[in-house]
């Protein structure tokens, strides 16, 4: 296979995905507040949530929908969206297969920046092993390109590379 069929390979994606789940972290160790819709500014990130442009990389984290029933198994317990701190839960699309690309969510634009790596934190909320259990399943983490609303239902798609 060549680099550029590879390349090719990496920009089609069966289907979009949906955002299926949104959270605020309104101040440090709070717990999560869920919401139907959140506003997402450039360097800022979400409105209402407690990041407000500190690193420029983690403004909006994401993770998978498919990979709670994962995380569910591997701790024996069903585990809840709000648990992880993660912004933006999403279905129906890869998003390891997102990384190094700008997607739209709803009216935002986004651009990944990296993968959203587990925090200690996750041993006390999954139990023991729960640090562990998330390795490889925390999701992404993502820059906003343009400001746009973004709410439970919203389609996300691939724009291309950042």
């Amino acid at each position: 296979m060549t680099v550029s069929t590879l390349k090719t390979l990496m920009q089609h994606f069966p289907h979009d995905g949906v955002v299926v789940w949104i959270g605020l972290r309104p101040q440090r160790g709070a717990a999560m507040l869920s919401v139907q819709q959140a506003h997402a500014e450039p360097i800022t990130g979400l409105e209402g949530d407690r990041y407000q442009g500190t690193s420029g990389k983690r403004e909006i984290t994401l993770i998978q929908w498919e990979h709670l029933a994962v995380l569910s198994a591997f701790v024996g317990n069903t585990v809840e969206p709000e648990w992880l701190r993660r912004n933006i839960v999403v279905k129906g699309i890869n998003l390891l297969a997102l990384k190094d690309q700008r997607f739209g969510v709803g009216g935002a634009i986004l651009q990944s920046t990296g993968l959203c790596h587990p925090c200690s934190k996750m041993e006390t909320v999954l139990g023991a092993g729960g640090y562990n259990a998330m390795r490889g399943h925390g999701g992404l983490t993502a820059k906003v390109l343009q400001a746009g609303r973004i709410q439970i239902g919203d389609t996300v798609s691939v724009i291309g590379n950042g």
